[in-house]
Parts: C-alpha cells; sequence; structure tokens
C-alpha cells in the first residue's frame, strides 16, 4: 500500500505491450489489481503446510494440526516462521533421510546454515549426543532456538550466530549443511578440519546439473563419495574422509 502501485502497474502494461515483439502470443495481456488482506497472506499457507512423514522415523509437524503418534515415530513439532526449512522440500528431506542413516547416541552433529533448525532437532530426535547449529541469519538463529525449545532439545542443542567454523572449536562425526552448490564447493576446503576420522558429510541443496561440480570439489579435498542422491530437481552428497 506504500508503494505507488498505479504507476508500477502502467510499467508492467508497459513492458507486457512490447512481448510480442519478441513473437509471444500474449493473448488479452490485461493487468487486474486486487486487495488482499495481509492476515489472509499471513495465514492461508497454513492450510497447506501438513503432517509429513519425511523418514522412516521422522514426521514433521506444524504446531496447529494434529497427528496421531504411530509406532516408532520421532514427532518434530515445527513453525517455520521467516526460516527455511518445512521438511516438505526435497533437500530437507533427503538431508533427513541420511540423518538417519548415519546419526545415534555417540554421534556429535554440526549443521551449517540451520534456517529453521530442522535438521539440528532431527538429530537430536535420533540421539546425537550433542549438536551445534549456526547461521548467518539472525532470524534463523532466534526461530531455530524457539523451535528448539518447542521440541524440548535446547539441553542438547546449541544455536549459534555466524559461521559455524569460526564458533566451534571441536570436530563432529557429521555435518550437515542444506545450502547450495556454490557454497558447499566453498566449504569443502574447510569441512575436513571440523570431521572427526571416518567422519561424514552430508550436503544438499544442489541442483542437478551441479552434482559433478560439488563431487569435484569434495574429491579434491580429500573426501569419497559415498551416495549422490536425487529427489525432483535437487541432490545430496554423502561423503567421508578418505
Amino acid at each position: 500500500e506504500e508503494r505507488n502501485v498505479l504507476e508500477l502497474i502502467e510499467t508492467v502494461k508497459a513492458r507486457i505491450s512490447l512481448l510480442p515483439s519478441f513473437g509471444l502470443d500474449i493473448g488479452e495481456g490485461s493487468v487486474s489489481l486486487s486487495n488482499v488482506n495481509e492476515s489472509d497472506w499471513a495465514n492461508e499457507w497454513k492450510k497447506y503446510y501438513k503432517p509429513t512423514k519425511v523418514g522412516k522415523k521422522i514426521v514433521v509437524k506444524p504446531s496447529w494440526e494434529d497427528y496421531e503418534k504411530q509406532e516408532g515415530d520421532l514427532i518434530i513439532e515445527l513453525d517455520p516462521g521467516m526460516a527455511f526449512g518445512t521438511g516438505t522440500h526435497e533437500t530437507t528431506s533427503m538431508c533427513i533421510r541420511e540423518l538417519e542413516n548415519y546419526v545415534d547416541e555417540t554421534k556429535t552433529v554440526f549443521d551449517i546454515g540451520c534456517g529453521s533448525g530442522i535438521l539440528a532437532i532431527a538429530a537430536a530426535e535420533l540421539g546425537a549426543k550433542e549438536v551445534v547449529a549456526g547461521d548467518l541469519d539472525e532470524v534463523a538463529v532466534k526461530v531455530s532456538k524457539e523451535n528448539c525449545e518447542i521440541n524440548h532439545v535446547s539441553d542438547k542443542v546449541v544455536v549459534k550466530h555466524g559461521s559455524l567454523f569460526e564458533v566451534v572449536d571441536s570436530k563432529a562425526d557429521v555435518i550437515v549443511a542444506n545450502i547450495i552448490a556454490d557454497i558447499i564447493k566453498i566449504l569443502a576446503k574447510d569441512v575436513s578440519k571440523f570431521l572427526k576420522e571416518d567422519g561424514v558429510f552430508i550436503s544438499s541443496g544442489i541442483i542437478l546439473a551441479k552434482i559433478d561440480q560439488v563431487c569435484e570439489a569434495l574429491e579434491e579435498n580429500g573426501f569419497e563419495i559415498v551416495k549422490v542422491e536425487r529427489l525432483g530437481e535437487w541432490s545430496a552428497i554423502v561423503s567421508k574422509l578418505k
């Protein structure tokens, strides 16, 4: 409402009128305007966020939904707020499935770029003895801490603001990073310094076209590729120190 919407619409109309010059059929090419109450869009998405079984054990459930627990279920109650990570995105679900494969009560886990805290919470629910999560975004740190409290894992999960490698001085058995391919390629240079012997690095947020680039970066920095998972347009790569 604070923007000059009418001026913006005229700009849009002018741009649309140029599209036929590119050989595109724009049909009627009309532009319409309507008002949407803030409360509507702020809550409308909640209708589509339902309890979801992400892996063999982990179930992600919004706080406003009921879910009847099945035998073996580990339930994460999650309100993502303004941070990424509801558990339904392919990259998040692949990471959770791999955490199920590698995390037990003997493992320390680092979560790089924790978003809503979902992966850190999943690791804690799977029994990890210690979890450290970090994010450069202060909102993500706040949301992660809140979600840890909701799920009663604050005693096991430490959430820190900043680059995780700058705020930890120990090593992990498992490091998980659900970010983007280009950042993972950069992380590959330093991850090994923070992994124990035989440590596992689970990385995701990688579009299919960049799988080879990420694998190459990992191998150049002392990792062997254990598994490449694909789901939709995304992939997750599990690697171990050679």
